[in-house]
């Protein structure tokens, strides 16, 4: 694969052209000349779009491919492509399998059916046995796999000792720990934002309270035994306090949030649509903003589309019925750019790839090329075209998109959007 990127404007703070414009050439899947004009060689492939931005390979912390078990809800085959022309050269990926990613061989079979593809696949091991709870998996043994974090998807570790041995016994091999943040007692049936919009429609609330809980819970027990902690999908105003105080006392913990919360609110919810029956829940608009400046202020580390494919026969029913989960990875750079400059978008976009997996993608001569190519400017209704999952569970149908991903080069494979 030789490639001319041309006039392109380059945002990798590694790299001495920043923010400058700039032709990239790469061959073989290799950078090899960044400047700010190069000739065109024979047998080349040339990209030039309209107000072209690259950066480093985005990398998204929280997806959902149904493969093995589901695979009606997606494949790992057309996950992994709309991760690509959604701007993702690499993603990780939830065990909420049947069976449940909770063992080595678990694990080698997501990395292996993800060969050849120009996005990475990272598995997430379940932190317990079938994802129950109760004992700890094979968390070393899914290491050496090729696991890179370890958490039980939207399930929340209910029995503080179990998150306090894995803390410590995954600082052998500097393992990272998921935990959901939901004190389950608490929460029982609740299906929305426990407050004004809940009560006027009459559904079971999920109290705010409820994060806060497990999460006060957790940053004590990670300040008593060390490690490493990462907080899925925060939700609420409190909890961005709560992870800033934790980390101004040096805690080694970092956080997500979903796009569908930051972008949302639980206003969303006065037709009792089920594509906005998300877990966390959408909140009000005072979380909502306390979320934003999060992101602004680096309280909160990284931005994922928490992209949970689920077929007709588990959304298309009443609102208490349904399951929680919405598509997003195809609406995650428009809608973020409507809240963020592409500058902190591309950090929150990339920042997650180096919490978990130790690496970074750089656009550095002599390096692979990790790149995705995307443009700021023009905007856009989201509709049903626009969906590339083979589920449609789409909460973001409808909404007023900035930008657009021209698509990614990884892997030395150019995938256009």
């Amino acid at each position: 694969m030789n490639i001319r990127i041309t006039q392109a404007t380059l945002l990798d703070e590694s790299n001495d052209h920043h923010g400058s414009v700039v032709d990239i050439r790469i061959k073989d899947g290799i950078i090899t000349d960044i400047a700010p004009k190069l000739n065109a060689t024979k047998g080349e492939q040339h990209i030039d779009f309209e107000n072209l931005i690259v950066s480093p390979g985005w990398f998204d912390s929280s997806v959902c491919i149904g493969e093995p078990g589901y695979e009606e809800r997606e494949t790992i085959k057309n996950g992994l492509l709309v991760a690509a022309k959604s701007g993702f050269t690499a993603i990780a990926v939830n065990p909420n399998t049947y069976p449940v990613t909770d063992s080595n061989s678990s694990v080698s079979y997501l990395i292996n059916k993800a060969q050849n593809n120009a996005v990475s696949l990272y598995p997430i091991g379940s932190l317990t046995r079938n994802g129950e709870g109760v004992d700890l998996a094979e968390l070393f043994d899914m290491t050496k796999a090729g696991a890179i974090a370890f958490g039980d998807y939207q399930h929340a570790i209910s029995n503080p000792n179990l998150l306090k041995i894995a803390l410590q016994y995954t600082q052998s091999f500097d393992g990272l720990v998921l935990s959901f943040p939901q004190e389950n007692d608490l929460v029982i049936k609740g299906m929305a934002n426990e407050g004004e919009i809940a009560i006027k429609l009459g559904l079971k609330g999920i109290p705010a309270l409820a994060e806060h809980l497990q999460i006060a819970r957790d940053l004590y027990i990670l300040e008593y035994t060390g490690g490493k902690l990462h907080i899925p999908t925060i939700s609420t105003a409190q909890s961005v306090a709560l992870i800033k105080e934790a980390k101004a006392k040096g805690l080694d913990v970092t956080c997500s949030v979903a796009m569908a919360n930051i972008y949302y609110t639980d206003s969303e919810l006065e037709e009792f649509d089920t594509r906005y029956k998300v877990l966390p829940p959408l909140r009000n608009d005072t979380d909502r903003k306390a979320l934003i400046a999060g992101l602004k202020d680096g309280t909160i580390d990284m931005v994922t589309s928490d992209h949970n494919p689920l077929d007709i026969e588990q959304k298309k029913l009443e609102f208490d019925h349904a399951k929680f989960g919405t598509i997003a990875q195809e609406a995650t750079l428009g809608a973020l750019l409507t809240l963020v400059t592409e500058r902190q978008a591309i950090h929150l976009l990339t920042a997650g790839r180096s919490r978990f997996t130790g690496e970074k993608a750089k656009i550095v001569v002599g390096e692979p090329a990790n790149i995705t190519l995307f443009t700021a400017k023009g905007t856009s209704t989201f509709t049903k075209e626009n969906i590339l999952s083979k589920s449609k569970n789409a909460a973001f149908l409808g909404a007023k998109l900035k930008g657009k991903v021209y698509g990614i080069i990884a892997n030395n494979q150019y995938i256009a959007s």
